[in-house]
Parts: structure tokens; sequence; C-alpha cells
């Protein structure tokens, strides 16, 4: 199954480390990272869980909630759980779904026959508030993902989800960001009127805004 941004994922229920879910139920009101692994016992994917598990307090302070994938057995990921900590420092502290029978892979699209056909690819779906897919990633199962990266995603996400901008190039939460073609002149400055820089007449920095009445 394809996913296109902006599809309403598809809902599974499925076994964890932190019990069963259902996956709607569970993401609740707030943003998810879904992010797949080939297999258990694999160590560039022994890496990530423990570098996401260390990051998880930034995820929690952008109301995002972290859950795993592998296709492998939930009587396996006990000892894969420790074997993260051993190797990297880390105590996985969000669940890990046991998807050994590739339900939730072929429904989110995570094995790519071309790489394999039977281990899934490095995926990584972002969810909005309202089960929407905000985000897709897809990494070849040789390259470890960078946990950094997205959270300045989700940063980006979050901000231009309540605010008529954009982020530039390289963007970081706290530089300028970039007024909307879609917001004329005139009503820009009523959303920004402390002015902006124009670097050309559809390119209009403005400092980022911060909480508060939506612009």
């Amino acid at each position: 199954m394809a996913l296109n941004l902006g599809d309403v994922v598809p809902d599974f229920e499925a076994d964890t480390t932190e019990g069963r879910i259902s996956f709607h139920k569970w993401l609740g009101d707030g943003w998810g990272v879904l992010f797949s692994h080939p297999k258990n016992f694999t160590p560039v994917c022994t890496t990530e869980l423990g570098a996401a598990a260390k990051l998880k307090p930034e995820f929690d302070k952008r109301n995002v909630k972290l859950i795993g994938l592998s296709v492998d057995l939930l009587s396996n990921h006990d000892q894969w759980t420790q074997d993260i900590k051993d190797a990297t420092g880390a105590t996985l502290n969000f669940p890990l779904i046991a998807d050994h029978d590739k339900t939730v892979a072929n429904l989110y699209g995570m094995i790519h026959p071309n790489a394999s056909d039977t281990t899934t690819v490095r995926s990584v779906f972002v969810v909005g508030p309202d089960k929407k897919l905000k985000l897709s990633l897809t990494y070849p199962a040789s390259t470890g993902r960078n946990f950094d990266e997205i959270l300045r995603v989700i940063d980006s996400l979050q901000l231009t989800a309540k605010f008529s901008v954009a982020t530039p190039a390289d963007w970081k939460n706290g530089d300028e960001v970039i007024i909307v073609p879609s917001v004329s002149d005139d009503a820009a400055k009523e959303k920004f009127p402390a002015g902006w820089k124009a670097v050309k007449p559809y390119l209009r920095y403005v400092a980022q805004p911060t909480a508060g009445k939506p612009s």
C-alpha cells in the first residue's frame, strides 16, 4: 500500500512491549512517530532505538508519541531491549510493535521488493493529531536514521500548521521563517505587524512566530 501525504494512516491492532494497542486510540489527540526495523538483534536498529530512547523527553515536549516496529516475535523483544541497554546505555521507554506476520509492514508499505522481499526498509511516518500522514522518510536498511532531523522536521510541521509560514532550507527552531505566497503583503501587515525582509517579492523572511494567536 502506498501512503501519500495527507492520507489518514491505517488503523491497526498489534501486540507491543507495552501491551496490545489499537493504533489510532493509542495516538489519542497528539502527534505520533512510527518507525520500522527489519528485525530484532540487528546492529543499526539497536543504535537507533537507543538514540530514540535518549531523545524521548524532546518528543514528549512536542506532544509526540514514539512507537517502533520490528518484524519479529514479541518473545524476542525483551532480550533485544536488554541488548539495547547494554549497547547504548538507554532503556527502551516507548512501545515496540511485534509484527512477525508483517501485517502492519504491508499496511504501511514498509517492504520494498526491489530492496528485499522479506524485510522492511527503515521507514518513518509522522502522524498528526488528525491521524493524517504529515511526513514519510525511507532509508535503506544500511543507513541509520538521524533523530535530531526528525525532531527538526516535527518543529517545522507543528509551526507551519499553526502559522502562515514555511521554513527555509536548513531551518532550525528559532530561525527566521518565510511568509507563504498565499498571504498578500496587505494581509501580511496584519499578521506580521513588526514587518519582514523581502529578498524577492515572493521570498519574504520574518521572525519566527511564537505561541499565541495563529497568524
